[in-house]
């Protein structure tokens, strides 16, 4: 065993099969040289374990699979775990921005699915969210949309979260929330 595998304790980084990725945008790119140009490709990738973590990563290589395989390696290096609801939906609405890129997220009752294009349908998939309506403002440009949805699912926070960030019980949080509409109605 070499010594670099016996400080990680043993374990080699590809036993993740966990995990599943979704290609989401592959250009050719271009270099000129001297000569002519070189063309490259660049890849962009998301990955996720379907239980609340994601990430996205970008790869480029002069072949297709090598810039898939290194985009690949850095999602699964910059994930981000995110709280669900019920495991299927978000806790709160939400806005993300990147750039020129602006998306609104939205909780939705079950049975609804994703409704949502392109790029945030692939970080949404990975994620493992079933329900969620999202709509995208701004930008098309695929690295900022998916920039911006990870932006505002960084805001996400469950209600055990805030509980423990107010020093107060979960159940004192979820009956706050509750008490509101039925104060007013006896009110009225």
């Amino acid at each position: 065993m070499a010594r670099d595998e016996k400080r990680r304790g043993g374990r080699d980084r590809d036993e993740t099969p966990e995990f599943a990725d979704r290609l989401v945008a592959i250009n050719r790119v271009s270099k000129t040289v001297k000569g002519g140009k070189r063309f490259g490709f660049a890849a962009l990738v998301v990955v996720g374990d379907q239980k609340g973590r994601v990430g996205f990563g970008k790869g480029k290589a002069k072949e297709v699979p090598e810039a898939i395989r290194k985009a690949t390696e850095a999602a699964k290096r910059a994930m981000i775990r995110v709280p669900l609801r019920e495991g299927r939906t978000l806790h709160h609405d939400m806005e993300g921005r990147h750039g020129a890129g602006k998306v609104v997220m939205r909780t939705a009752p079950q049975g609804t699915g994703i409704i949502a294009g392109g790029p945030m349908r692939a970080v949404f998939e990975m994620l493992g969210v079933q329900d969620v309506v999202a709509k995208s403002n701004g930008s098309q440009n695929p690295y900022n949309m998916i920039r911006a949805t990870l932006n505002g699912l960084q805001k996400e926070s469950s209600p055990r979260m805030v509980a423990q960030r107010r020093g107060k019980k979960v159940a004192d949080i979820l009956k706050k929330g509750d008490e509101a509409p039925a104060a007013e109605a006896a009110e009225a």
